[in-house]
């Protein structure tokens, strides 16, 4: 199997295209501060607290015990109520956050970190391996936002897609395997056939089980390669298949460069 083999290639965004760990991280900057923690600390501080129970005297957590905290939440909220659009979502989730860690909910707050989805930040390669791949594939998104907030966040890729498949549009929020049979029923009309369309991702629980249960082709961006553990996204319990893996988007388009 090579690169070349596929006509389309369709990407998750979120953890993919954009760096969410680091925005999702900053957004939540005046909740942690409230907590006692310094989010501005380089690693985010090194003491454990099991289950991120935090509480006011909680001065250092890890910034993956953050990240790790919000995915729990946030995949138990889309699987809870797979309607909701992904910023009042993350409001929700924001606002279960402060719970946990025993501060005050304020509203404002969990507002503007539904809100903040505009300001997270594309990495590095993104854009220019993005418009290589634009010379050679249609590229299509399938991601868990809504359909506004990608809007904002499509002004940082530098590419128009070919077409865009959101959580909004579809009712439910991947991993849920009906994402992906609307993937693929909507390329089916537009004359892909899954053999032809290559699934591009970062999240092993979002985006490869079940493009694995479905046999759809996938290759996984391991953007976590050198940090370990999951991050923001919520461990899986099954192997995962993947047909091709990279350590970033530009190794892919660099991948498919020399062929």
């Amino acid at each position: 199997m090579k690169l070349s083999d596929f006509e389309a290639l369709s990407f998750d965004c979120y953890g993919t295209l954009i760096d969410w760990e680091s925005g999702i991280y900053h957004a939540l900057a005046p909740l942690l501060v409230r907590t006692g923690v310094d989010p501005a600390r380089p690693g985010g501080g090194g003491q454990s607290h099991a289950g991120m129970g935090l509480s006011r005297s909680a001065v250092e957590v890890s910034r993956d015990e953050v990240l790790q905290a919000f995915a729990r939440l946030e995949s138990r909220q889309q699987e809870k109520t797979p309607e909701m659009t992904y910023p009042d979502l993350l409001a929700e989730v924001h606002a279960q956050l402060a719970v946990e860690w025993d501060v005050a909910n304020e509203p404002a707050e969990d507002a503007a970190f539904g809100a903040s989805i505009a300001e997270w930040p594309a990495f590095p390669d993104t854009v220019e391996a993005l418009r290589y791949l634009k010379q050679h594939f249609r590229l299509i998104i399938l991601s868990n936002v809504d359909r506004a907030s990608f809007q904002a966040t499509n002004q940082r890729l530098g590419v128009a897609f070919d077409a865009i498949y959101t959580a909004q549009d579809i009712g439910s929020y991947k991993p849920d395997r009906r994402n992906f049979g609307y993937l693929l029923d909507r390329m089916k009309e537009q004359g892909v056939p899954k053999q032809k369309l290559l699934h591009v991702a970062q999240s092993l629980f979002h985006d490869h089980v079940p493009a694995n249960a479905l046999g759809l082709a996938s290759a996984w961006i391991d953007r976590r390669h050198d940090a370990g553990g999951g991050g923001a996204t919520s461990p899986v319990a099954t192997d995962v298949r993947y047909d091709f893996r990279f350590t970033s988007l530009g190794a892919l388009a660099e991948a498919h460069r020399t062929g």
